[in-house]
């Protein structure tokens, strides 16, 4: 069972409520540590984590004014601890606590796309089992090539979903770093031991080495990653919408009792979902050109990044969050018209079988220049003319004078194709 899917879940980690319960968390975790080498008198310190809090509209309504939300932030929180407030925010710079408080904002999104992938990857593997043995032909450049089966396509998309999550579980980690050093990242008026206090108990780590920022690179690979995500889920989209065309068939989104695929035209029945992951997929990947613009930056820092990242940071996490779940109920509830993938197999009048012929050959001791030679005239002449391959073979005399019936039958064997599925699955899935 798919868990209930809530878009406000991950919509609440970027609302200004959680937002600015992070920065005040941070203050306050960097007055505790400030508190404890004596800074902040004991009787402050309490005042302070008593008292503080803040009010959403009235910073709205200070930054009106001052253009700066920081200070906006502090100034409401100053109305809520009063005269002890002055050691709120002592020797640190807003970024102190913008960077901060952004990885871990990105460390909760991060843990509902796992959770995403994670269910996907259970749908995945669900498909796959069922249809393991479901037979179909296997295409390149579009042609019909060698037969596959369906099961083997899913586990195909297991794996690179898995090899996903290893890319997603990188990022969080990468994600990760927190700066607690001042306006230039030289702790001249915080002692570093602060910024160890504040980011270990953030459950992240203190950048090595910072300047006022966190370094963008970081961010450049968790928005890269979010994007190679999507672009997989764009694969999978574009092939599901390539089976449901109409000459092929093969599989088909659900459609839903009253659902309509047309104004104009009642009879359709568009893969409309697996369009809508498609065209997502592109906005992600814009997203992740934005962060690679944010990497180059001025000297210690500009602010050029601050814009893009209010829009990427919660935009993109959402909308990924969005494409997995759409894209999770999407396979689920799958469609897969066995029958009319075996129909398409055969459509080609059994030219797929033109390797294990020419491979035939070559055992009988014909060189590969002469079989190839031999099995393409065939096939050509089998595709021109909508004749079966397997009667032309058998009415062509230099190729029945190296092969005998039997040889022939032997080869049109689908199963020829299938015997290492469960090699295949074994390896994907484990033996159990």
């Amino acid at each position: 069972m798919i868990p209930r899917y809530s878009r406000e879940r991950m919509s609440s980690i970027w609302s200004p409520e959680n937002r600015y319960r992070k920065w005040l968390d941070i203050e306050l975790l960097a007055c505790d540590a400030l508190g404890k080498k004596g800074i902040i008198p004991e009787k402050s310190l309490k005042t302070i984590k008593t008292k503080a809090d803040f009010d959403v509209s009235r910073i709205e309504e200070i930054e009106k004014t001052t253009k700066h939300d920081v200070i906006a932030f502090l100034t409401s929180v100053s109305e809520f601890v009063g005269e002890d407030s002055r050691f709120i925010h002592l020797g640190l710079t807003s970024s102190d606590i913008l960077d901060t408080s952004l990885a871990v904002l990105l460390r909760e999104a991060s843990d509902l796309l796992l959770e995403g992938i994670d269910n996907l990857l259970a749908v995945l593997k669900k498909k796959a089992l069922a249809n393991k043995d479901t037979l179909m032909i296997g295409r390149s450049h579009g042609i019909h090539a060698e037969p596959i089966t369906f099961g083997l396509k899913m586990a195909l998309w297991h794996q690179e979903m898995q090899r996903n999550r290893e890319r997603m579980a990188r990022a969080k980690e990468t994600i990760s770093a927190g700066k607690i050093s001042g306006a230039v990242g030289t702790f001249s008026f915080v002692d570093p031991d602060v910024e160890e206090y504040v980011c270990a108990r953030l459950g992240i780590k203190p950048a090595s080495v910072s300047s006022q920022i966190v370094q963008r690179d970081r961010h450049a690979e968790y928005f890269s990653t979010l994007a190679i995500v999507a672009s997989s889920l764009d694969k999978f989209s574009q092939e599901i919408r390539l089976l449901q065309r109409t000459e092929v068939r093969e599989a088909e989104e659900f459609f839903s009792p009253g659902q309509k695929g047309s104004s104009a035209m009642p009879h359709k029945r568009n893969p409309v979902l697996s369009e809508n992951i498609s065209g997502l997929a592109r906005l992600m990947r814009s997203y992740a050109l934005a962060a690679l613009e944010d990497v180059a930056l001025w000297h210690e820092r500009d602010i050029s990044h601050s814009s893009v990242e209010r829009v990427i940071a919660p935009d993109a996490t959402i909308l990924l969050d969005f494409m997995l779940n759409r894209f999770t109920g999407l396979v689920d509830n799958l469609i897969v018209y066995p029958e009319r993938m075996l129909a398409n197999l055969h459509m080609t009048n059994g030219v797929i079988f033109s390797q294990h012929v020419l491979l035939t050959l070559i055992d009988k001791g014909i060189t590969r220049e002469n079989a190839y030679a031999l099995v393409q005239k065939n096939a050509m002449k089998s595709w021109e003319e909508g004749v079966e391959f397997k009667q032309l073979l058998l009415n062509d005399r230099e190729i029945m004078a190296r092969l005998k019936p039997q040889d022939i039958e032997d080869v049109f064997q689908v199963g020829n194709f299938l015997k290492h599925v469960d090699f295949i699955f074994n390896r994907v899935f484990g033996k159990a």
